[in-house]
């Protein structure tokens, strides 16, 4: 595998914080970028959450959290990148880009998941940001 994919300086590490027998501690992610790797901690267990007053409600069984997209945009994207995810899922890393002002496209074939995740990605974009208002 690695030979397909090529030697890697830069993996990401999500630790869940989490301790427990039956579930992964941590996700590993390759990447081609140059640098030293990475860990971004934030607890993802069941009901509990890193933040609880913005609490995420779970909608698909791999779901990741907003903050671990928010974060590797904020480490590993430019102003002017254009994100795709052709893995969507429950679209958490759609809201991380547009939170950042980033340009995103993304896929999802499982029509449930998909109806869950435009759902949930139109809450996010029909907010209005005080900030934009202020402009």
């Amino acid at each position: 595998m690695l030979d397909y994919l090529g030697a890697a300086s830069c993996m990401v590490v999500w630790d869940k914080k989490r301790r427990d027998m039956d579930q992964a501690d941590c996700e590993i992610a390759w990447t081609n970028l140059p640098g030293q790797s990475r860990i971004f901690e934030y607890k993802w267990n069941g009901m509990l959450q890193e933040n609880m007053k913005a609490k995420e409600q779970r909608i698909h069984p791999t779901q990741k959290p907003v903050a671990l997209y928010s974060w590797l945009l904020g480490k590993f994207s430019k102003p002017d990148d254009k994100i795709l995810d052709t893995h969507v899922g429950s679209a958490s890393s759609l809201i991380a880009c547009h939170r950042a002002g980033l340009e995103y496209w993304g896929f999802e074939i499982d029509p449930i998941y998909y109806k869950a995740a435009k759902e949930r990605l139109d809450r996010e974009t029909a907010q209005v940001n005080i900030m934009d208002l202020m402009r």
